[in-house]
């Protein structure tokens, strides 16, 4: 879908003036979306995942994801404009799968589809089996606090995911991502204020302690084998930890230039990656170091922490305000692609017609059609019914971050790379850029291999 025909004397702005949309988004609104994408249900996960790498293997797995994270960006960014060499033509690339499909070609844009529908997919069944347990371990907080630690304060995480879904039922109404820059706003502060709280409770107990447990080598265990498999699992979930390449097109097609869309968006993303890596870092250091080996797989709902009951509370309150608005923004970028398929395919059709407009106090209008109604609540029952069918929080966060982390935030972003700068094969660079490329491979084949061990034993344990 090109975006107009290219002007050199302003490479952006003929291009966005075709957009529907007026472009008013800057450096702070793209790091809000990111840091709404990128900082979720991963983070509660990276304690227990330091715990299997031990003090050296855990920070330096999440300083090389986040490398790995930042150069992708870097590549994506670069291919918000491409210059079709054939016929001299100029697309704006407004989605991820729309740059892979007209920079590498209709067999790839096929494959990274179905990979970007599951990667969309997988992230809304996470942070729904995040939320019920976050949602859960509030219930199990108050009862722990009036029964005593030794209380059976047991609850069923489904009444739970019913909650969840029905307020992604009518959030998802919300039009597209141009509408949810507020979402985002409060999702971004959620997810710094719980994070605080994780660290602050974890440096609590080391100071309580009077010493920093953990060890070099992470948990000890007798069985070799599977210290090999839970350290796959860590590096699945660190992965998916940094997981945001999906949506950085839809974020970059939202902000205005000058200056330059691209600098903006490496700018934003640049200051997205440090903060979260330093969060990350004390997160899942303070967790182990307060915890050892008996660092839980959820920093905050696997009770290490009881008290005070009320900033548990809080702070479990924290994340299922922040998922409300990660769900939304990941989720945003499939219902924009399914519904600008059914609208090309069927221009005529009156099933995707507006039908109503709903405006409810200050919050944004909302225009329904059937298409969008009957969609986008299928699409969430769906990631319902999965989350109650596999609710293994670190095992499921591990799948998903290795399923998608090489194909999209590796493999396409530097095949796209390639085509963009016309890099000649067996150059340096190329050289360079291919044994980066087998390298993460194979640390993805791990991580996959682990985390599928992991489910299997879950589920049939």
């Amino acid at each position: 879908m090109a975006g107009g025909d290219y002007d050199e004397e302003d490479h952006e702005t003929p291009l966005l003036q075709s957009s529907p949309h007026t472009n008013t988004g800057t450096v702070w609104t793209a790091l809000a979306h990111i840091i709404t994408g990128v900082i979720g249900s991963g983070v509660l996960s990276l304690a227990w995942s330091m715990a299997q790498l031990g003090w050296i293997g855990g920070p330096l797995s999440l300083l090389l994801f986040a490398f790995f994270t930042l150069v992708s960006a870097y590549f994506i960014s670069d291919i918000h404009l491409y210059s079709n060499p054939n016929n001299g033509s100029t697309t704006m690339n407004r989605s991820y799968l729309q740059a892979v499909h007209t920079i590498l070609g209709y067999k790839n844009g096929l494959v990274c589809g179905c990979l970007v529908y599951f990667s969309v997919f997988k992230t809304g069944v996470v942070y729904t089996i995040t939320s019920s347990i976050s949602m859960r371990a509030i219930s199990q907080s108050n009862c722990y606090h009036e029964e005593g630690h030794e209380a059976d304060c047991e609850f069923s995480d489904t009444y739970y995911m019913l909650m969840f879904g029905m307020v992604q039922i009518l959030a998802s109404q919300i039009p597209n991502i141009f509408h949810t820059k507020w979402l985002s706003i409060i999702a971004s502060i959620m997810s710094f204020t719980y994070s605080f709280i994780g660290m602050g409770l974890g440096l609590a107990q080391v100071i309580g302690k009077g010493k920093v447990e953990g060890s070099i080598n992470g948990i000890s265990t007798s069985n070799p084998t599977q210290k090999v498999w839970l350290a796959a699992q860590a590096l699945g979930d660190i992965a998916f930890s940094y997981t945001f390449s999906l949506i950085l097109l839809e974020i970059q097609s939202t902000l205005k230039s000058p200056p330059s869309q691209k600098v903006t968006m490496k700018k934003a993303s640049t200051i997205a990656i440090f903060t979260t890596t330093i969060f990350y870092l004390c997160c899942g250091g303070l967790g182990y170091a307060a915890f050892g080996d008996l660092t839980p797989g959820n920093l905050l709902t696997g009770f290490g922490f009881y008290e005070p009951y009320w900033l548990i509370d809080f702070g479990n309150a924290c994340i299922v305000l922040h998922l409300v608005g990660g769900y939304q923004i990941y989720s945003q970028t499939l219902f924009a692609i399914v519904e600008r398929w059914y609208a090309e395919k069927f221009p005529e059709s009156t099933f995707a017609k507006d039908i109503q407009s709903l405006k409810v106090l200050s919050l944004p209008e909302f225009r329904l059609n059937p298409l969008r109604l009957c969609f986008r609540t299928t699409y969430v029952v769906l990631t319902m019914a999965v989350a109650m069918v596999f609710p293994y929080f670190n095992e499921v966060v591990a799948f998903a971050g290795s399923v998608i982390f090489w194909p999209l935030t590796i493999y396409f972003p530097v095949e796209m790379y390639f085509v963009q700068k016309k890099v000649v094969a067996w150059s340096r660079r190329w050289i360079m850029l291919r044994i980066y490329t087998i390298f993460c491979l194979f640390v993805t084949i791990f991580t996959l291999a682990g985390s599928i061990e992991g489910l299997i034993a879950k589920r049939f344990s």
